[in-house]
């Protein structure tokens, strides 16, 4: 065992004490050493309850003969951190929670991990670190929470409170009604509700076969959620005893059967970033090709929040991920059968469609090119009305998203405009901010379908409307959006997978001459490495 270099031997004799210090006992020094890498905080919804699972797997470790440690890392919740300069902060917590797992990991030499994770780029995060370290690992994703409800409508996080403040600005709803939705549009631990990031990335671990069945969709405050977290703890003790490593799960196929589920849910455009840099972790030869691909002849069968109005618990009713998985295979749509065991699954047809009746022709989420993004972009399809597959409309620029926010709030904004929100990419923002509030607002004032948004920003998995981000190469490196004018045209054509601003070259060429990206101000001195060693959406946004 890999723990043998700090338990075994006289000259570990310093090490055993240490080690009988925190608790270890002499029978326990044969065993497995299993980490516990617990994201748990106080402070992100996802991730308060997380101490109840936290005992469950340590139950399981002991139960199958291993030895368990718990440690800590950080965590980011997305939704406190949108909107100001903490979401800067964001995806580069993504690289620093697997290397803070690696860290502790390789510290101790630990002969297995569970890692403990729900929300954003925590779930990324471990599953980087997981590919780097390549011992025996599962993921227990802590669970969607219960959906919201007031008066009987039901609620999520999105359209209880983002999308409530577009509403309550618009003079849809009043004061009393607006404060109503907010407060009871997360009435449990748990993920927020629809397929946004943290519920997407769950729902690719499971597929990847990193966590076990009904892991990413069984509720946060479930006993079947603290069951899954015990068998968990089990499981992992007997991969390390089979000696059953990331690097067999974590393959090209696996990764592309991510892809084809995420096409065909519907999920985040965050999951573009993650799968890129899971592969880069990996070492695995996946690129955004391969979503392009995949992209063309895919379908989407599931449509969830906020797409529509059913949620993460409507998914585990209809059958969870392993009905999805059944569907896809039944569909030959170019998944692999990786011995899930998914051919008997229960699947509700109601809520997932098979591939020969989709819920659209397309799938959940493109890849578009075009002058604006000679580097790729990407969009959620899903998140679009069908009546805006075609859109042209004006270009409003903003600097930065709280000059777009400034702009929205004013009613500066209106209907036919593009709104291009720029120097918000891993380099320029940095930390490529999620535009989320940017987006609500625009729906819950009633442009979602009159207006269009670019951005070289991110987007939560949350947003719906014409929205276009990752756009490479981003302003900070001299991107044609850096170049974008108000009263430019600007042309979307999600049919033909293109977004282009209607300018000849020679145009661009001459405002390139005069173009310097702005000022960023005083950044920490974090931010500034990440800055300097990030890589582009495209590839990842991966520290090199």
């Amino acid at each position: 065992m890999r723990s043998d270099n700090i338990k075994q031997g006289i000259a570990r004799a310093p090490h055993r004490g240490l080690l009988m210090a925190a608790g270890v006992s002499k029978k326990n020094m044969k065993a497995p050493f299993i980490g516990i890498a617990s994201s748990f905080s106080d402070l992100v919804p996802g991730h308060i309850g997380m101490r109840d699972l936290e005992r469950q797997i340590e139950k399981g470790i002991h139960s199958a003969g291993g030895q368990a440690f718990i440690f800590g890392v950080p965590a980011v919740c997305d939704g406190i951190a949108m909107g100001h300069c903490g979401m800067r902060y964001s995806l580069p917590s993504r690289d620093l929670i697997a290397d803070c797992v690696e860290t502790v990991a390789e510290g101790h030499q630990l002969d297995g991990l569970v890692l403990l994770s729900n929300c954003d780029k925590i779930t990324p995060g471990m599953l980087i670190a997981a590919t780097r370290l390549n011992i025996p690992t599962i993921i227990v994703t802590a669970g969607p929470m219960l959906d919201g409800e007031s008066k009987c409508e039901k609620l999520t996080m999105i359209k209880g409170s983002f999308e409530a403040v577009g509403k309550f600005r618009a003079g849809m709803i009043d004061e009393k009604r607006f404060e109503e939705l907010v407060e009871h549009s997360c009435p449990s631990a748990g993920s927020c509700q629809g397929l946004y990031t943290a519920n997407t990335m769950a729902c690719l671990t499971e597929v990847m076969g990193m966590s076990l069945p009904f892991c990413a969709t069984s509720s946060a405050v479930s006993s079947e959620k603290r069951r899954i977290a015990f068998e968990s703890g089990m499981a992992v003790v007997e991969l390390v005893k089979k000696n059953i490593t990331p690097d067999k799960i974590i393959t090209k196929d696996s990764l592309r059967n991510a892809i084809i589920t995420d096409l065909a849910l519907g999920g985040s455009t965050n999951s573009f970033l993650h799968i890129l840099a899971i592969a880069n972790a990996g070492g695995i030869d996946i690129t955004l090709k391969d979503f392009e691909e995949l992209s063309d002849r895919i379908r989407q069968i599931v449509k969830l929040d906020p797409a529509s109005s059913f949620t993460m618990t409507d998914l585990h009713n209809a059958g969870g991920i392993p009905a999805i998985l059944r569907t896809l295979l039944e569909g030959n749509v170019g998944l692999k059968d990786t011995g899930m065991g998914v051919k008997d699954a229960y699947v509700n047809n109601d809520l997932i469609h098979p591939c020969s009746e989709p819920v659209t022709m397309k799938a959940g989420l493109g890849v578009l090119y075009g002058n604006i993004a000679a580097g790729g972009c990407v969009t959620k399809i899903s998140g679009i009305d069908e009546s805006c597959y075609e859109f042209e409309g004006i270009a409003n620029p903003f600097d930065s998203e709280e000059e777009a926010m400034y702009a929205l709030e004013n009613d500066l904004v209106k209907a036919g405009d593009v709104v291009v929100i720029r120097y918000e990419g891993p380099k320029g923002g940095p930390g490529m901010r999620e535009m989320l509030a940017p987006t609500s607002l625009l729906v819950g004032k009633g442009l979602g379908t009159s207006c269009a948004l670019i951005t070289d920003g991110r987007f939560s998995g949350a947003t719906r409307g014409v929205c276009i981000g990752h756009v490479c190469p981003e302003a900070a490196d001299g991107g044609v959006i850096a170049l974008i004018e108000k009263g430019d045209k600007i042309k979307i054509d999600i049919n033909k997978r293109t977004v282009d601003v209607l300018v000849d070259e020679a145009t661009l060429e001459a405002r390139r001459k005069n173009w310097r990206a702005p000022e960023r101000g005083n950044l920490s001195k974090y931010l500034q490495r990440y800055a300097k060693n990030v890589e582009d959406a495209s590839h990842g946004a991966v520290i090199l």
